[in-house]
């Protein structure tokens, strides 16, 4: 072999040594970033988990104090279960836009049936007295909050990974590599402050006005 083919072969491998470490780093860095995008959706997904395990106590308590209202508790207990159908699998943050939709209405229909059910508990002031709801109360003031907070990182930490896994060159050599860019959560208007669950039990809500006569 001749000085040009050596040197055509040597150009060859030195190509391919730089390919392969800009493949290298560049797999490396988007690997780092995912894990941090995976390690936040799990705090998402403790702090939803930790509002669904809330539900069962707060729904026997509930029920155990009044007459309450049938269909208001089976709207919670139904809007927890479609929370489960519909949670992604359980490991890595989703990468379907879809999947996570659907994961984020499910969430937000049992969020507003507990609004509800806390909202119609203000007709039964013997839950006043009771401690167990109070402490339940009390937890699931807190758990709305770390919601919104864990949430808000997600959203932050995904940013991060998308815009290196967009920018050039890495949007080539990602996307060869199989990375592909997380989706985020998208509140609707008013979600980015938690529900406020407020008990006045020391008052009644005010009659409606009588119809004017006719």
């Amino acid at each position: 072999m001749g000085k040009m083919g050596l040197g055509c072969l040597a150009l060859v491998v030195l190509l391919v040594v730089i390919i392969g470490i800009s493949f290298a780093s560049t797999n490396n860095k988007l690997v780092t970033l995912s894990q941090e995008v995976d390690k936040q959706w799990a705090q998402v997904e403790n702090q939803y988990q930790r509002r669904a395990d809330l539900v069962p106590n707060l729904v026997a308590t509930v029920q155990g104090a009044a007459q309450f209202e049938k269909s208001t508790l089976e709207d919670v207990v139904r809007a927890r279960a479609s929370v489960g159908q519909a949670t992604p699998p359980a490991g890595a943050a989703p990468t379907d836009p879809a999947q996570l939709a659907k994961y984020e209405q499910a969430q937000a229909a049992l969020g507003g049936a507990l609004s509800r059910l806390l909202v119609v508990v203000e007709r039964y002031p013997e839950l006043k007295a009771n401690a167990n709801f109070r402490d339940l109360q009390a937890q699931l003031e807190g758990t709305e909050n770390r919601i919104a907070v864990e949430r808000m990182r997600f959203n932050e930490v995904a940013q991060g990974y998308n815009t290196t896994l967009l920018k050039f060159p890495t949007n080539i050599t990602g996307r060869m590599l199989g990375f592909k860019e997380k989706p985020y959560f998208h509140g609707t208007p008013g979600s980015d402050k938690p529900p406020t669950v407020n008990f006045n039990f020391g008052t009644t809500p005010a009659a409606a006005a009588p119809a004017p006569a006719r």
